[in-house]
């Protein structure tokens, strides 16, 4: 496990904690109201005029109140449940994995594998004298997906339509465009330039154009680092977002203006 996926799985532990934080809450707030309510006998109307009046409706409103809270945390660790269990599904490729260009590699392999399997299975559907059912079982397709891209669509087409197919060539395209990408930045050298007293640094290894004030910069500064997309970073001790040429514009402007 590289440093990047570290960070993943403590970012996702992170989330699971607040979920079960929340829902620890919860589960004291549900027995608490429960506990409470079952003071009052089922049924028991507020007695109005009676001197209990007043006493009864708060008690009662601090049931409810009690409740709502319970309510409110039950909601928060669903919350956080489901964020985690996201977060886990994600199998997107981060420009900030180190083993993003590998991955992409993989990735871009078996897409072009897929696209060539869909077009020899196309072959084997539409072949004179009826599909090829031994060429079809030996790719691994079974006889229900024969039968079902057998089936004609809406437009009566049969098998893969030439629109998935372009589609999918067209995906491998743009994983190979940003594999390019990725790997030239990869070539890049960390830089650093100072400007009114700001290091901006281009942090190859983190993909972060980095921002280090010598001091805690005023709420006008915070604000435009916040509206360009940079957030503060207790760990490096700077302000910082991912690396790009419109990040490293923003970052000498904003220096050039403190």
């Amino acid at each position: 496990m590289n440093s990047y996926e570290e960070r993943r799985q403590e970012k996702i532990q992170r989330v699971l904690d607040r979920a079960a934080t929340a829902g620890s809450e919860a589960n004291v707030l549900w027995n608490r109201g429960n506990k409470m309510a079952s003071v009052i006998p089922f049924g028991q109307p507020i007695l109005v005029g009676h001197h209990s009046e007043r006493g009864d409706r708060n008690y009662r409103n601090r049931i409810q109140n009690t409740f709502h809270k319970a309510s409110k945390a039950t909601d928060k660790a669903a919350y956080y449940a489901h964020k985690a269990e996201a977060m886990e599904n994600n199998t997107a490729i981060s420009s900030d994995d180190p083993d993003a260009t590998v991955k992409l590699r993989e990735k871009i392999t078996k897409a072009e594998q897929t696209q060539e399997q869909m077009k020899v299975i196309n072959t084997a559907l539409k072949a004179k004298g009826g599909p090829k059912v031994e060429t079809l079982h030996g790719l691994g397709v079974t006889d229900e997906q024969i039968a079902k891209l057998l089936t004609p669509d809406f437009a009566g087409r049969t098998g893969f339509p030439a629109y998935e197919i372009t589609n999918h060539g067209a995906n491998i395209r743009r994983m190979k465009e940003r594999l390019a990408s990725l790997e030239a930045k990869r070539a890049d050298k960390e830089t650093e330039t100072t400007i009114n007293g700001v290091r901006i640094v281009e942090n190859v290894d983190e993909n972060r154009c980095q921002m280090f004030f010598p001091g805690k910069p005023g709420e006008a500064v915070r604000t435009q680092l916040k509206s360009c997309g940079f957030r503060w970073s207790p760990t490096n001790g700077c302000w910082q977002r991912q690396r790009s040429s419109g990040a490293t514009w923003n970052a000498e402007r904003i220096a050039k203006e403190v």
